[in-house]
């Protein structure tokens, strides 16, 4: 009996479902991929929020976070406005040469499958990369290269004098610059963060191994991590000439 109501009570779900999809109703729901049953979830629905961690998949209870309106935040959404803007001012005819590009930045999203972006996020992306390294925004498509990998990251804090130091290989390439992500602080028992690094610094080539980012870092946290403490460090580098970016590197120093 119980596997009975079971099946009808996700069959009368799905039919729910896919009627506030059809009729416009619901506008944001978890990704959920189905095995014999739900073998993986993602998002959002109703109070709740699905996720993956370092030991597995889990749900919480959705929070709505305080909107800090930092002056960094509001300088994304205006970056993030302006290339909205450029787009509306292409011609159809520009719309479409982007449009005929995205197969080959495909990205893929939190459930592992793959997503092919439209000609506008394309545009939208790319530009708001070359914001973040300082280029000219991007009218024309310009190329599909992408840059060197990031192949090791590592790094240490220590004390006395303070220092907040990363190493890296390879040696950054002169058409490359890496973004430099950080988080806040953390626990140093902490193995898994998401959505709390923040940029700050881009590196260029004229940046050897090993870097000191203790003064980018203190400049937005305040202070580097104390003992009993660590933090992340992400990096995500950029061709400079077609500004598409590559795959991001994590390290955790403490």
């Amino acid at each position: 009996m119980k596997k009975i109501l079971i099946i009808v009570s996700i069959y009368a779900g799905a039919l729910v479902e896919s009627f506030m999809l059809s009729t416009g109703l619901w506008h944001g729901m978890a990704k959920i991929k189905f095995g014999q049953m739900i073998a993986e979830a993602r998002g959002k629905v109703a109070g709740l929020v699905f996720s993956r961690g370092a030991y597995g998949a889990y749900m919480r209870q959705r929070v709505t976070p305080i909107n800090p309106k930092t002056v960094a935040q509001g300088a994304v959404r205006s970056s993030l406005a302006a290339a909205s803007q450029a787009w509306s001012s292409l011609t159809d005819a520009q719309r479409l040469v982007w449009a005929s590009h995205v197969d080959n930045f495909k990205k893929t999203n939190n459930i592992g499958d793959s997503v092919t972006l439209t000609g506008f996020n394309l545009f939208v992306s790319l530009n708001r990369n070359a914001t973040v390294i300082g280029a000219a925004p991007l009218t024309a498509f310009v190329g599909y290269e992408k840059p060197a990998a990031v192949l090791t990251l590592s790094g240490t804090i220590s004390h006395a004098p303070e220092k907040l130091e990363i190493a890296f290989t390879p040696a950054i390439p002169a058409a490359d610059k890496w973004v430099v992500y950080a988080t806040r602080p953390v626990s140093e028992g902490k193995n898994f963060v998401k959505s709390e690094f923040r940029q700050i610094y881009v590196m260029d080539s004229a940046d050897v191994t090993p870097m000191d980012l203790t003064a980018a870092y203190v400049a937005l946290f305040g202070a580097i991590p104390q003992s009993g403490e660590a933090c992340f460090v992400k990096i995500r580098p950029i061709k400079v000439a077609t500004c598409a970016s590559g795959g991001e590197t994590t390290g955790k120093l403490k």
